[in-house]
């Protein structure tokens, strides 16, 4: 039971928490796979014994986007609450928001509209409108406005975007306890939206925030609640197995319904939800492995690393897969072709594009985004009281994901 019990008098909640980077790993290796393999045209019946296997693996890492929501409702809520008493509450979180994310996603709205105008990029055509809308956070809502979603990535950013806009007000106008009952009815109310949805014939697996919030609800019920009671290891073991088990039995139980289908109605209503509680369950999970004596499952480094750059890795790895699809086709056009039923070639297409990816990733966080990061303690007041310093690391360590 030293798992539960643990044996490191480390805190489960302390100003820099390694072992997130690692999750945060996960997830963006999860999304980079099933955009890598997840192909149009993927001729399945050629596919056989492990080929298979990895195959419908990859194509179930669309499930890294929602592990990256819980993660960033977790983290935010966690900010927020642990910046609450202190001067500037407001100030102090957007500017910081604003120098983490905003440089590098607009940034990626300038290359989407000068990339696929140069001839560089064959497969990627954007038109200004969907700019227009992404520029304002609306990448998730353009089909109300008629209008196509040209960079499918820009969905998951804009999801956060309204939750940001949202969710410091309710921390900061009411209690810790009233935070979390408001958390619990995000979630509770995202499948209810779900399932009305779905009855009067709309959508119910679109990106529209108000059907995808109850993952950054649950994120956000942790994040209260590990500022309580469930800062110690046993009441975090209990919610752990208890998000995990109900995850397990909507599954089995929900199996024969179609739950891992968005056509039918139990699919459309509880999917995301038992995805939610899963990765709730693995976050908290994460936090005791972290702090315990097998700490160094938790925290490996090249998850780490990969968690590092996930953010700028998770804008532009469309991008590097168009860009060498494009050289594909230019100077090996039968290739290509053969793209949908070859493993190996797709599999050479996905490290050469992540290649480039990783690099431009890498290039970015240290030569671009480090810049206006270095903006924060200048823009924004200093901590007037002795623990500032330790709430000040946690926002500077902790770089809010997007995803797919």
């Amino acid at each position: 039971m030293s798992f539960a019990a643990g044996a490191s008098s480390e805190k489960l909640i302390r100003p820099v928490m390694p072992e997130l980077d690692s999750l945060r790993g996960i997830a963006i290796l999860l999304v980079l796979f099933f955009h890598g393999f997840n192909y149009p045209g993927l001729v399945w019946s050629q596919f056989k014994g492990p080929a298979r296997v990895f195959i419908t693996a990859s194509l179930g890492g669309w499930t890294g986007v929602y592990l990256f929501f819980v993660l960033s409702g977790f983290l935010i809520t966690g900010i927020l609450l642990d910046s609450k008493p202190k001067p500037h509450y407001y100030r102090r979180f957007y500017i910081r928001r604003a120098l983490r994310i905003l440089p590098a996603f607009y940034l990626v709205l300038l290359l989407l509209i000068v990339l696929p105008r140069t001839g560089w990029l064959e497969h990627r055509r954007v038109g200004l409108p969907f700019i227009g809308l992404s520029f304002l956070y609306l990448a998730n809502l353009t089909p109300i406005f008629g209008v196509p979603e040209h960079y499918a990535v820009l969905w998951s950013l804009a999801v956060e975007e309204h939750f940001y806009l949202v969710w410091p007000t309710v921390v900061g106008a009411f209690s810790r306890r009233t935070a979390g009952w408001c958390a619990l009815a995000i979630f509770v109310a995202s499948p209810g939206i779900r399932a009305l949805a779905y009855g009067l014939g709309y959508d119910a697996g679109a990106s529209y925030t108000w059907l995808v919030a109850d993952d950054l609800g649950i994120g956000a019920l942790l994040g209260v609640l590990s500022r309580g009671r469930m800062a110690r290891r046993i009441p975090m073991l209990y919610f752990s197995l208890l998000c995990g088990a109900a995850a397990i039995a909507m599954f089995v139980l929900g199996t024969p319904f179609g739950i891992w289908r968005g056509s039918t109605f139990v699919g459309a209503v509880f999917r995301l939800t038992t995805l939610n509680l899963f990765c709730a369950g693995v976050l908290a999970a994460t936090l005791l492995l972290g702090t315990s004596r097998l700490k160094w499952l938790a925290q490996r480094p090249l998850l780490r690393w990969f968690g590092e750059i996930s953010y700028g890795l998770y804008l532009v790895h469309m991008l590097a897969f168009d860009f060498i699809d494009h050289w594909i086709v230019r100077y090996f056009p039968g290739l290509y072709a053969q793209l949908p039923s070859r493993l190996s070639l797709l599999f050479c297409r996905f490290l050469i594009s992540m290649g480039l990816a990783v690099g431009v990733a890498v290039l970015s966080r240290r030569y671009f985004e480090e810049w206006f990061l270095g903006w924060k303690d200048r823009w924004t007041p200093p901590d007037s009281n002795p623990s500032g310093q330790a709430a000040k690391m946690v926002v500077d360590r902790q770089p809010v994901q997007r995803t797919a």
